[in-house]
């Protein structure tokens, strides 16, 4: 795991390395890059493609509101649920960073070549599978939740 864990370090570090250079933060560009070429996302949809949690994802919006990149409407079809849009201004950032950072990424991944990156896309999502799969602990476990109550 800790090897998970430090290349997960490793790729953040590199990319938001690339990502302030563009003027923003990487939560920011996540959101930026999740609602570009699109007609607009809920907040609840971009928080599951972006993974934020709702807290992270409110102040996100908000300063990407306050920079002009985003506007949110109310949803046509649900009431309760707001809708936010990349503005004209967010659209053309989003048309010139996401390539960018795209090209910026790529020699890092082409070294590695498309077979390598294929099987360990197949071994992270059988990891990934592996751990949303278990909703209790093994049996013989023993449960230490309860001690620090």
């Amino acid at each position: 795991m800790r090897e998970l864990v430090r290349t997960y370090q490793a790729f953040d570090a590199f990319s938001s390395a690339h990502i302030r250079t563009l003027g923003l933060t990487s939560p920011q560009f996540d959101v930026i890059a999740t609602l570009g070429n699109t007609q607009g996302m809920s907040c609840r949809d971009i928080g599951q493609n972006t993974l934020m949690v709702k807290g992270t994802l409110t102040g996100v919006l908000d300063r990407l509101e306050q920079k002009g990149l985003i506007f949110r409407i109310s949803h046509p079809t649900d009431g309760r649920s707001t809708l936010v849009r990349l503005s004209p201004a967010g659209e053309d950032l989003f048309a010139r960073i996401f390539s960018a950072h795209l090209a910026y990424l790529e020699p890092v991944f082409a070294e590695l070549g498309k077979e390598t990156l294929e099987t360990l896309r197949q071994q992270l999502e059988q990891l990934r599978h592996s751990l949303e799969n278990q909703s209790t602990p093994p049996s013989g476990q023993e449960d230490f939740s309860r001690a620090r109550r």
